[in-house]
């Protein structure tokens, strides 16, 4: 619901910081105080479009904040959590608008779009009025409402998964039956590289093998000459480390450092045998072999060339081999998969005719239900020559649609005779939400917003259609967070709390103030509404035993 709102330096409101609670709050104040101030920055944060000339004047910028409670809203939680801006149980939706004409608007803290801003206010309010943003002009809401008053979410949710399986598998058959040619030409590509790189048969690590043993035939008379020399001056230094140590030994008055040297000799001697002994095992290992060279420079030739012909690294060559091997497999079974993908579309085509005809016979049964709550409801508003219908169109194609086989569209005739056409042609801004708010009524069990508004539903209404219309608000008001803009006095006595808005002039300045009053102070705001001018103790007494009623 909505907990809190703030706003600042907008039209003719400095400053205003108000909170909410739930049930049926009503807006009251004199024509021209500025009542629907309070909406209307509401809707700048719900996505509406900014304008700079609401900025109160001598102000570089407004700036908007609402506060909503969402700990029992999980549509709204779900929605934060899939763009990581779930923070509490409580969601900010703040917008700023600057002089210069630029707007921005924050979730959570987090810059974001309008549009966002407008997806995430459908499902945490819902502004009946004549306002653009109103939900139950859209052809998918009515849809909705619908479909969740009869009670047959899981079925919509499995017509509409059998539909968005069947088109995702139509599309996989066009694109593969619609693009033979290509497939063919491909095909052959793919079998002549693949062919080509299964004659090559590079195994893992052998492109390094060769390269190592290629450098090592190449260089191998130089090699051998170089470890032929080594050889000779490891065993010149092993004899002389041989002969120095005789010589110490000899030494029978040898000192500390003499018995070292020996030592060290002793290990030195040591060490060139044995690395006589590897020299002469790398001696061993290295040939000169002509015919060896060749054949790995050729290998190495076929490897370099077929890797320039794909463009790769040739150590890339057999992970491309695996890639070109699974596609052309893919393709050759391309045709069997055709007959998996007609098989398995007539399949989901069944289900989904019969899940569909279902679907429709619910949303018939719905619709007359539906429509005969709301009309009676619009009886008790005034509107007894209303006529309400629900309008079931079955759709031109007979392929499979997400939302079922039929267009679902609410029609309102307000004057008899006349033939029923869509809400927003029709019905006037009072109208409208009169009929809203007749809905809502009745829907109320199933609504999916948990704040609703209703600005001056009682346009064109007074006596006691007006108090029905407080009463049913109140009703409303039990299962949905409430919010009324009236200027009657019998809607406003059906208010658990009571808004009062003011305007006042400051230093050639005009603003608005909003206030929440008590018990005594709606005694007197009821008796304004009823008395006008002047309030006599009758008009006291009567407005105390409307609120006391």
């Amino acid at each position: 619901m909505l907990a809190q709102i703030t706003i600042s330096n907008y039209t003719i409101v400095s400053a205003l910081d108000m909170e909410f609670s739930p049930g049926m709050t009503v807006i009251t104040g004199e024509t021209g105080a500025g009542k629907s101030i309070m909406l209307d920055a509401l809707g700048l944060c719900l996505g509406d479009r900014a304008d700079p000339k609401a900025i109160r004047h001598g102000s570089e910028r407004a700036e908007i904040t609402a506060c909503f409670d969402i700990a029992a809203i999980p549509q709204a939680i779900a929605w934060l959590q899939s763009r990581d801006l779930h923070t509490a149980d409580e969601c900010l939706l703040r917008r700023v608008v600057t002089a210069d004409g630029r707007s921005r608007a924050y979730i959570n803290g987090s810059l974001s779009t309008l549009q966002d801003c407008a997806e995430l206010g459908a499902l945490l309010i819902d502004i009946h009025s004549q306002h653009a943003h109103q939900s139950l002009l859209r052809k998918p809401t009515q849809r909705d409402l619908l479909d969740a008053y009869a009670g047959h979410k899981a079925l919509t949710r499995t017509v509409e998964q059998h539909a968005s399986d069947w088109l995702r598998k139509r599309r996989e058959l066009e694109l593969l039956a619609g693009s033979r040619d290509e497939h063919t030409s491909r095909m052959q590509l793919l079998a002549y590289q693949v062919e080509e790189l299964d004659t090559l048969n590079l195994q893992e690590r052998e492109l390094a093998d060769l390269e190592q043993e290629q450098v090592l035939l190449a260089n191998a008379e130089d090699i051998l000459t170089a470890a032929h020399r080594a050889l000779e001056l490891s065993e010149e230094h092993e004899s002389g480390a041989y002969q120095a140590l005789k010589l110490l030994n000899a030494d029978v008055n040898a000192t500390p450092a003499a018995s070292s040297a020996r030592e060290l000799l002793d290990s030195a001697a040591i060490a060139l045998n044995e690395a006589h002994s590897e020299i002469q095992r790398h001696i061993d290992s290295v040939q000169v072999d002509p015919e060896r060279l060749a054949d790995v420079q050729k290998r190495l030739e076929s490897i370099y060339d077929v890797a320039r012909k794909h463009r790769v690294l040739p150590e890339e060559l057999p992970a491309l081999h695996a890639t070109l091997s699974e596609e052309l497999q893919g393709l050759t079974n391309g045709g069997q998969r055709i007959t998996q993908l007609e098989e398995e579309m007539t399949e989901l085509a069944r289900q989904y005719g019969a899940d569909a005809a279902q679907l429709s016979k619910k949303r018939r049964t719905a619709a007359k239900k539906l429509v005969k709550n709301t009309s009676a409801v619009l009886t008790s508003l005034a509107m007894e020559g209303c006529q309400f219908e629900i309008g079931l169109t079955p759709l031109k194609s007979d392929d499979p649609h997400p939302h079922g086989s039929e267009e679902v569209e609410f029609l309102i005739s307000t004057n008899p005779g006349a033939p029923p056409r869509p809400l927003g042609k029709i019905a006037s801004g009072g109208e409208l939400s009169r009929i809203s708010l007749a809905i809502g009524v009745v829907t109320a069990d199933t609504a999916t917003a948990p704040s609703m508004v209703f600005d001056e539903v009682d346009v064109g209404i007074g006596g006691a259609v007006a108090e029905v219309v407080g009463k049913l608000l109140r009703t409303l008001a039990e299962r949905a967070q409430v919010l009324c803009v009236t200027h009657l006095a019998q809607v406003a006595a059906q208010g658990t709390h009571h808004l009062q808005v003011s305007k006042t002039s400051r230093d050639k300045s005009v603003e608005t103030r909003l206030s929440r009053l008590d018990t005594e102070e709606k005694v007197q705001e009821i008796a304004r509404m009823l008395g006008g001018v002047k309030i006599t103790p009758q008009t006291l007494a009567h407005a105390r035993e409307m609120l006391e009623s």
